[in-house]
């Protein structure tokens, strides 16, 4: 189910599985420019980088944001075919890919608010249903989210924590888990292991962070 998958920094992620997708595009290495699409889960600069979205892009990749980052994206130069905007707790296809999206918020902080209508992605490519979180604590629409592969930030501070994400996960039951957003900007590098010791025996978790 990960085949082809790869966290590369932070909550950058890449899916090579038919197309080529980008969650979050963070500090990329170099021009790939191969990205048939891309999904944004919400406008902080570790989330929306336009560098790293430079890096990634080529002439025809759909874009698909929250809605308060598509006037950033026309003044960008961006295409307005080439963009897609979405809003929490709705379905989308994009490039015969269906997707919904999963309102993503902080409960007990502020730097997310649930006004922002930011999202993550419940997405399913080959018979296979994934979960990217984006920046959340523990809401009552992720609690509902029933998928096979589920990557959860576990850094703190700006999401939930490592012990946080833990219990969603234990709650939702995905086979696979994933530990994002942590190594890099918040969170050490040894919070992907704290998070394995306290998820379920039966539920796999896969540390994808490169160190």
């Amino acid at each position: 189910m990960l085949e082809g998958i790869e966290v590369l920094c932070h909550s950058s992620i890449r899916f090579c599985r038919g197309e080529i997708i980008y969650f979050d595009p963070f500090k990329i290495e170099k021009n790939y420019n191969d990205a048939d699409v891309i999904f944004i889960t919400h406008d902080h600069y570790d989330h929306y980088s336009e560098e790293d979205i430079d890096k990634v892009v080529k002439e025809d990749t759909i874009i698909v944001v929250p809605e308060d980052l598509k006037t950033k994206l026309l003044k960008k130069g961006w295409k307005e075919e080439n963009i897609i905007t979405v809003r929490p707790n709705e379905s989308y296809t994009v490039k015969n890919i269906e997707f919904k999206t999963i309102s993503a918020y902080n409960v007990n902080k502020q730097f997310h608010p649930k006004g922002n209508a930011w999202v993550g992605y419940l997405l399913e490519i080959e018979g296979v249903t994934y979960y990217i979180a984006g920046d959340t604590d523990i809401t009552e629409e992720n609690k509902k989210v029933k998928s096979d592969v589920a990557f959860v930030p576990v850094g703190g501070t700006y999401t939930m924590d490592y012990k946080e994400a833990a219990e969603l996960i234990n709650e939702i039951k995905p086979k696979v888990t994933v530990p994002t957003h942590y190594g890099s900007i918040v969170g050490s590098k040894k919070e992907g292991d704290k998070f394995l010791k306290l998820v379920n025996p039966e539920i796999k978790v896969e540390i994808l962070m490169k160190k």
